[in-house]
């Protein structure tokens, strides 16, 4: 099996999604780090609009999240998330792709520092969970009901910080009467995977993080 090294900043949702993946496999992986406002030479090289996460198979990178994801669950010796099924695999797909939009209007409203932009963007993503939980299953807290999916893996880290925004401003009632997104969190909160594929501290460093750059929502924080 080829070597995998994940390349990214500490805190990068997209990267976790592609973590969280390798943990579900159970692969070997490693993770470089970069900061982002230093990039190294090396790493424009193999990513030429100098995005994160890139993935490297042995010597050979590739970039962009969704890319990454499929590249992994295709060469999977077994764990592999997205279903058989061409349409069932489209719709996953599909779906994942409207959590990428999520992702960002997400930091928006974490690093914003007007309130009224923040609450704006909170109604925004309320709006885009209602659609989410009509597509959830009666039964099973995932989106495959007791399967775990691709979907699972992409919306994950997303979940987590909007659930770290809200500790930081509950007002902002992200969750709010949304019993059904509400479970669906706290399962993929509490699976190993979502755990194993961040750095120690990430909730202390991402709200330090906000605070330094003027965020309204954690305004208040004090770690």
């Amino acid at each position: 099996m080829p070597s995998l090294t994940l390349v990214s900043f500490d805190a990068c949702p997209f990267v976790q999604r592609a973590a969280i993946l390798l943990q579900e496999q159970g692969r070997d992986y490693d993770i470089v780090y970069i900061d982002l406002r230093d990039k190294p030479d090396w790493f424009l090289a193999i990513s030429p609009n100098g995005k994160v996460p890139v993935l490297k198979i042995d010597d050979t990178p590739i970039f962009e999240s969704a890319v990454i994801l499929e590249y992994l669950d295709e060469t999977a010796e077994h764990g592999r998330l997205l279903p058989e099924d061409p349409l069932e695999r489209a719709r996953q797909r599909m779906w994942i792709s409207y959590i990428s939009n999520i992702m960002s209007k997400a930091w928006n409203l974490q690093a914003t520092g007007d309130e009224a932009t923040a609450r704006l963007l909170a109604g925004e993503i309320r709006g885009h969970f209602e659609e989410l939980a009509g597509q959830l299953p009666d039964h099973g807290p995932f989106w495959g009901g007791e399967a775990y999916t691709m979907v699972d893996a992409a919306i994950a880290p997303i979940l987590q910080r909007l659930t770290w925004a809200e500790g930081l401003e509950p007002s902002l009632g992200l969750f709010e009467g949304m019993p059904r997104i509400a479970a669906w969190r706290d399962a993929l909160l509490v699976r190993p995977s979502t755990t194993a594929a961040i750095v120690p501290d990430l909730e202390q460093r991402s709200g330090r993080m906000l605070h330094q750059i003027g965020s309204w929502v954690a305004r208040g924080f004090a770690g």
